[in-house]
């Protein structure tokens, strides 16, 4: 408890620009916001093709090819694994979409819609 009230004061003296605790920065959070994973779409594929993330995270998907994808949760065509992930959707050359927060743990697969048949465009997002 005293620690706490310690740390509090720190911050306190930080904010209002008092040198204190022998730092003048604020302490860091020690609950980190949820974190943002990248998978980028090209001609080759998705890359990452496996990704690991916490709960509460986010995918992003980043198209830098020059077609359109689809990127949605496995099975074809449901779409059931990971509803969070099917917010991605439609992503034109250029284009990037994040999902929504991936609360659940569990394993979700990914694939392009448009052309689910392609491995390179499947994947696998573990959120633990």
């Amino acid at each position: 408890m005293k620690l706490l009230l310690f740390r509090l004061g720190c911050c306190v003296a930080a904010a209002l620009g008092v040198s204190a605790c022998g730092k003048t920065s604020s302490a860091p959070s020690t609950t980190p916001a949820s974190e943002t994973v990248a998978i980028t779409i090209t001609s080759a594929g998705a890359t990452p093709k496996n990704v690991t993330v916490k709960a509460g995270s986010q995918v992003t998907f980043t198209n830098n090819d020059t077609v359109q994808h689809q990127m949605f949760s496995d099975p074809h065509p449901e779409h059931t694994d990971c509803p969070e992930l099917d917010t991605v959707g439609v992503l034109a050359p250029g284009q990037s979409r994040q999902s929504e927060n991936l609360n659940t743990v569990r394993t979700c697969g990914f694939h392009d819609h448009i052309h689910f048949e392609n491995a390179s465009l499947k994947g696998s997002i573990t959120i633990q």
